[in-house]
Order: C-alpha cells, then structure tokens, then sequence
C-alpha cells in the first residue's frame, strides 16, 4: 500500500517477509556497521520479536529502489496496554496508562548513512500523519537517541530538554532502567546555550518538539547500541494548526 510517491521517492507499508527484512538490514547498517560497531554481512539484521506486532513504513528511492529510511508503529487502543510497547522496557510508564485515546509507538527510525536529503524525514512525518489521521491516534511516543552513550558529548541539549521540553508531571515516565543519567537534576543550574543545544538535538527529536512534543527527567544509557535516549511524546491536539496543515498536505 502507498502511501505516497514523489519523483524521488516512494513512501509505503512493508507488505511481504522481504520487505521487513530490508528494513532490518538497514536498521542494522545505521545502528551498527556504519558506526563501525560491526560488519555489514548478508544476513545481518537488528530484529526483535516486536517487529512482528509492528506496521512498518518503508521510504525508497524512486529510482533503483533503494531503501533509504524504515520505522515501525506499534498501536495501541489505550494507555492501558502501554506495558506492551517496547519502551516499557527502559522506562516505568504507568503514569501512562490512564490515557483515554489511541496511542501509537514510533520506533527504529533510521535513515540510510549515504541519505543526506532533509525531504526524507518530512516524507516521513507526512507518512506518520497519514496513519494518525487514518486511525484516530491521540499520541505519538517513542524513545528518541542521542548517538554515543556518553552524556558529556550532550549536556547542552539535555540541559535545553531540562529547561524548556519535560513532561507534564502526571505522565512523566519513573526510572526503570539499571543505567541512566538524570539530567533534569544534574543539570538544574546550567543554562544551555540554545544554538548549540539545537545544533546537537537529533533531527527526529527536534521535529518532535517543535511540534509541542515533551520528554522524560531522565536519558537511559544504552551500552550495547552506544546511544543515550530519552522518552518522548507528543499529544495529537498540540501539534499548532499551522504545522498540521503543512504536515497534511505533506501527506497527500
């Protein structure tokens, strides 16, 4: 199923066995080989038994089809079945499950290391619009990385995620994990510097907050994927009307 397609590229629902395994042989080229953490065999993929329960969206190359983006949505009816997601994992979410509406996890995002052109991502939020308009969702979340585990290389956007993006109190995930860095309180008197703090912000996370989205107290620190992360949701009804206008027509 299509969800789009532009001169470039081709924007659509993984259909077949050898569509999920193409999103997982670039999940593993963006999260491991090109980081130089392993090598890029045939058969090497980042898989996990939630991929099954997942819709996963594929971005090609119009051209050659080459796969150059993938991520997967796992839907909710409510917060009552948060525990299932895969960020109940890291991350203690029961403030969650009083949430009244269709939820959705977004998660592995990647893009392909060769990909350099900003039209990817916002093909992307056009396809995550399409889905949120398609079935009603009422919050996107998801766990949103910062590339190395070591949290001095991102003091100065976590101190602006402190100052400026932490959940409202009665949703803000509780520490889960054995390994994490509690920036809103290490951090409480450092003023960030903004530019720099943005320039270092993942792009995902950024589009995420300048669409009204929040985030965790805390950054899990995850050795194996040498990433620090941090929860991150954005209620539907946030999102300025301007921006859903543009993300609509983005959608098709």
């Amino acid at each position: 199923m299509f969800f789009r397609k532009t001169p470039r590229y081709t924007v659509r629902y993984a259909e077949t066995e050898a569509d999920i395994s193409a999103a997982q042989r670039l999940r593993y080229l963006a999260f491991v080989s090109a980081r130089g953490r392993g090598t890029m065999l045939d058969d090497a993929r980042d898989a996990d038994a939630f991929d099954a329960a997942c819709t996963h969206v594929l971005i090609e190359e119009a051209v050659g089809g080459r796969l150059v983006c993938c991520f997967r949505f796992l839907h909710l009816a409510d917060g009552h079945e948060i525990g299932r997601s895969y960020s109940a994992q890291f991350y203690e979410l029961s403030g969650l499950e009083d949430f009244d509406g269709p939820m959705v996890e977004m998660g592995r995002f990647c893009l392909h290391p060769e990909a350099h052109d900003p039209d990817i991502l916002r093909l992307a939020w056009g396809a995550m619009t399409a889905y949120v308009d398609a079935h009603g969702v009422q919050m996107l979340f998801g766990c949103s990385s910062f590339l190395g585990a070591d949290a001095e290389a991102h003091v100065e956007a976590l101190a602006l995620l402190k100052e400026r993006y932490l959940g409202p109190r009665r949703w803000l995930p509780r520490v889960k994990a054995p390994r994490v860095f509690r920036f809103a309180r290490r951090l409480r008197l450092r003023k960030p510097d903004k530019k720099q703090a943005m320039l270092r912000m993942p792009p995902l996370l950024r589009s995420y907050l300048a669409m009204g989205g929040w985030v965790s107290d805390h950054a899990v620190v995850d050795r194996d994927l040498d990433t620090l992360h941090v929860f991150t949701g954005l209620e539907i009804r946030a999102i300025p009307p301007a921006r859903a206008r543009l993300l609509r027509a983005v959608a098709g």
